[in-house]
């Protein structure tokens, strides 16, 4: 699609006790859907969701090293800048779905 519609999320300078209560909200949300959708499967077809099963550990990853880069702005009395955009592509899903 030429023109990709893109959503601006997160868009702001943020003070990191500020940043550290954002960031863990979108990534906790983001790993709470994860939870569920694997939840989901397992009740649904007896097995976990692999996509969800990987993604979960990544999101904890990312959170855990964007909260040291957050702690180690508040240690040298800096702000965060933090954006975040939500572009959305339309796709044919693969054949086999």
């Amino acid at each position: 699609m030429k023109n990709q519609p893109t959503f601006k999320l997160i868009d702001g300078k943020f003070l990191p006790e500020e940043s550290r209560v954002v960031l863990q909200n979108v990534f906790s949300n983001k790993i709470k859907f994860h939870q569920m959708k694997n939840f989901s499967s397992q009740e649904r077809y007896g097995k976990d969701d692999k996509t969800a099963m990987k993604r979960i550990p990544q999101l904890k990853k990312s959170i855990e090293k964007i909260l040291e880069l957050i702690d180690s702005a508040e240690l040298r009395g800096e702000q965060l800048e933090i954006k975040s955009e939500i572009i959305i592509n339309f796709i044919k899903p693969p054949k086999n779905v």
